[in-house]
């Protein structure tokens, strides 16, 4: 559902972020260094700290089995991440007591909630329920690795108490678009525990796979699961006899150990079988239970908006049916998730079926069959005890009292259905869509071009003041959302999610008066050094520091210094030092002279919170800009795209629009210029969109192979330069080099390629503007 009306949210965000209010600071009482931030926490002033050291004992309650598990389950993060060898045992530590860390029950909490307190030589954690037990050995799994070291650790004396905020603590997997192995599954697993996250939202199904095995019609998987990608893409595979078919699935088998695998660490798994919408995957398999004429093949390969819808009959009713049946025997939690978004009704108007159906509900507008349909699921789902969720769209119908509406258009799904009284979560695009960008670093993962921040993130306000109190009621929890038409690899999905998953278990679990950012990033730092010692691949961009540099007026370069959390200091030196809280501190443009480095960090409380940034600058650095740091004149859909590899066996990624092949270059300096160069490749297209829609745009071009036009100003003024584009293949890159007549001063350059068709996709890498001269030969630096 990363598609999902794409182009309205992604032109929206920016509004929407500029709209919200700034994270609040609250007033916190004294922190610990936990993710999320608990209730209550209280130090032990008159109490001795609590030495863990090796070979400590970890005791639990004599034949309480999911006291034991928890005792394990510690022991061995303790020895991943601590290099600690602990024991476990069952029973009371003896008399007169010594070191140790006790688990115990205690009647009377909720499932969740747990005490831990660390004093006189032991941590006991006191719970009613088994996750409550497990979330306190987690809190106190991340005092024992705070500091960061490894062996023995000392934890001053604390008592805590605490409990979630919300029942519902999400992230949603979309395993569909990319595949991502079992196992690797369950790594997502283990990270949420870590961050008591306990709602996996399995997004199994869609246009361009179908991921689970149904025995009763095999196809599904023998024929939904594989796709073909388009030649020159990244996921296209070459083998010995030909090009190899990109997907994968979960046997019956294999979920069954994955549900058990976070049943164990309290992740309930809630799956997502897509109806009666995005379900190519599904048609091409078995297209008698489709609507009209069936997909094309090629549909599957495309990131898009599909039309293909099942039947409104009582055959493909069964054939869901039987689908939920096989579902539910693997997947024993509460909710089964039946999507219902994005669904084409004017499919069913050519359907007789479909018609006849319509005129028996005594309706004329076809969205009342996707109403039926739902009704019809709901009921079947509730018959055997279980509960529907779905998008926000299914509200578009009366629906069953118990069904819950998953809220992406805004919070205002929510509202809309706790005015009907459904429960409700939240999962609002663009905030908690994971699929946006982080940063505009091309070394970040692909994705969407809108920039959702961890701060965006994290100032994410579940229950504003405009939300009423009967909605409030209604209001489960909240997720976020990774879709992955655009993330390929496990890595890129760890990047993706992580750390903003910590923010979103923050807010999910901690009480609002507990919540500050500034202190959030005081915590950040442990919390990665968590993530390295667990092997999790976190993205640092809330960390990191950003130069920029341009010519300046005198000689020499301005540079710019950026950090996306808007706390602590930046400090950085120019004479290429390791920066330090001593270092000079940033508090507006400089001057550094050229050619020469730039060292920049971080620092809050006098602590290095990130990465250092080195900048080196020369006489074509600075007047280098690329795709991610030029601005898209069309931003009704930006991504940021992989191409595939070059001859250096190294990929790129690109910031492009593929409705619209158009940049800005804000304010160059055109002084002395008389000639730029371009990199640009040419990308494997496969989005499936309306050509005629009007925030498509296609420039015609002059000449049969296309050019490169250069504007000043603006992009409809006439070009300054025009540039015949070579002929190449898709994958392909070129440099163009692109003679300008005089000019001075500042300008936008505005950048757009010419075609008479969006297949491929023409995107540009890098634009260098090179001054007469020496400065001249330097342009081609870093091609």
């Amino acid at each position: 559902m990363a598609s999902r009306r794409a182009g309205a949210w992604i032109a929206l965000a920016t509004a929407l972020l500029a709209l919200a209010p700034p994270v609040a600071q609250a007033a916190v009482g004294p922190a610990v260094n936990v993710i999320p931030a608990p209730l209550s926490v209280t130090p032990s002033a008159d109490a001795a700290p609590v030495a863990v050291t090796e070979g400590e004992t970890i005791f639990a309650p004599r034949g309480d089995a999911g006291a034991r598990r928890t005792a394990e389950q510690f022991a061995a993060l303790a020895l991943r991440t601590r290099g600690l060898s602990l024991k476990v045992a069952a029973g009371d530590p003896p008399p007169g007591g010594g070191p140790a860390i006790v688990l115990q029950r205690r009647a009377g909490l909720p499932d969740e909630a747990y005490a831990l307190d660390v004093a006189d030589g032991q941590a006991r954690i006191a719970a009613t329920g088994d996750a409550g037990l497990y979330y306190g050995a987690v809190t106190l799994w991340q005092l024992l690795t705070a500091d960061g070291g490894r062996g023995p650790a000392a934890l001053a004396p604390v008592r805590i108490e605490d409990r979630p905020q919300f029942a519902w603590r999400g992230l949603m997997i979309d395993s569909a678009r990319h595949f991502q192995s079992a196992a690797e599954i369950e790594q997502v697993i283990d990270w949420m525990s870590l961050h008591k996250l306990n709602v996996l939202h399995w997004h199994l199904v869609d246009d361009q796979g179908w991921r689970l095995q149904i025995r009763k019609y095999p196809r599904l998987t023998q024929v939904g699961a594989w796709r073909m990608p388009p030649p020159g893409s990244p996921d296209a595979l070459r083998g010995r006899k030909g090009p190899i078919p990109y997907g994968g699935f979960y046997t019956q088998d294999q979920v069954r150990e994955v549900v058990a695998y976070a049943a164990a660490r309290h992740v309930s798994i809630v799956p997502e079988i897509e109806m009666p919408g995005h379900a190519v995957s599904a048609l091409l398999a078995y297209p008698q239970f489709g609507a009209g004429a069936p997909p094309p093949r090629e549909a599957q390969t495309q990131w898009g908006g599909f039309p293909y819808v099942y039947a409104a009959n009582n055959e493909a009713l069964g054939f869901l049916e039987d689908v939920l049946t096989e579902v539910m025997e693997l997947f024993p939690g509460r909710y089964i998730h039946v999507g219902g978004d994005e669904v084409a009704h004017e499919r069913w108007n050519a359907a007789p079926q479909a018609q006849a159906r319509l005129h028996a509900l005594g309706q004329t507008d076809p969205a009342a069959l996707q109403a039926d349909l739902t009704r019809r699921i709901a009921a079947f789902l509730d018959a055997h005890g279980r509960r529907l969720v779905g998008w926000d769209e299914i509200l578009g119908g009366e629906l069953p009292a118990d069904a819950t509406v998953m809220s992406w258009h805004g919070i205002d799904g929510a509202m809309a259905a706790a005015a009907k009284g459904h429960d409700a979560v939240l999962a609002p695009a663009p905030w908690l869509y994971f699929d946006n960008g982080q940063s505009n670093d091309p070394k970040d993962p692909l994705g969407r071009g809108v920039m959702i921040t961890l701060r965006d993130v994290y100032g994410f306000n579940p229950r504003p003041a405009t939300l009423p109190a009967e909605a409030a009621s209604h209001l489960l929890g909240l997720q976020g959302n990774l879709w992955t038409e655009h993330i390929r690899t496990f890595d890129q999905l760890q990047a993706m999610a992580f750390p903003r998953a910590a923010a979103v278990a923050e807010v999910a679990w901690s009480a609002p008066e507990r919540r500050d950012w500034t202190d959030f990033m005081r915590r950040l730092p442990a919390q990665f050094a968590r993530y390295a010692s667990l092997g999790l691949k976190a993205n640092p961009a809330a960390l990191d520091v950003v130069a920029s540099a341009e010519p300046a007026s005198g000689g020499g370069a301005t540079v710019s210094l950026t950090a996306q959390s808007g706390v602590g200091e930046i400090r950085y030196t120019t004479d290429g030092a390791e920066p330090t809280p001593a270092a000079a501190r940033y508090d507006a443009p400089f001057t550094a002279p050229l050619p020469g480095k730039v060292r920049a960090a971080l620092f809050l409380d006098g602590v290095r919170l990130g990465p250092i940034a080195d900048a080196q600058l020369d006489a074509a650095s600075i007047r280098r800009r690329g795709s991610h740091q030029l601005r898209l004149c069309n931003q009704k859909l930006t991504l940021n795209l992989e191409g595939p590899p070059g001859p250096d066996k190294l990929t790129r990624t690109y910031m492009v629009n593929p409705q619209d092949a158009c940049w800005i270059y804000p304010g160059a300096d055109l002084t002395g210029i008389e000639r730029l160069s371009v990199g640009f490749a040419r990308l494997p297209f496969n989005f499936g969109f309306d050509a005629g829609h009007n925030s498509v745009v296609l420039h015609p071009p002059r000449g049969p192979g296309g050019e490169l036009e250069v504007r000043q100003d603006t992009c409809l003024s006439d070009p300054i330069a025009v540039t015949a584009l070579p002929a190449g293949p898709v994958g392909g890159r070129a440099t163009l080099s692109v003679p300008l007549p005089a000019r001075s001063g500042r300008h936008d350059l505005c950048f757009t390629f010419t075609a008479s068709g969006f297949d491929p996709v023409l995107a540009l890498d890098w634009v260098q503007l090179a001054p007469p001269g020496p400065a001249e030969a330097a342009a081609s630096h870093g091609r």
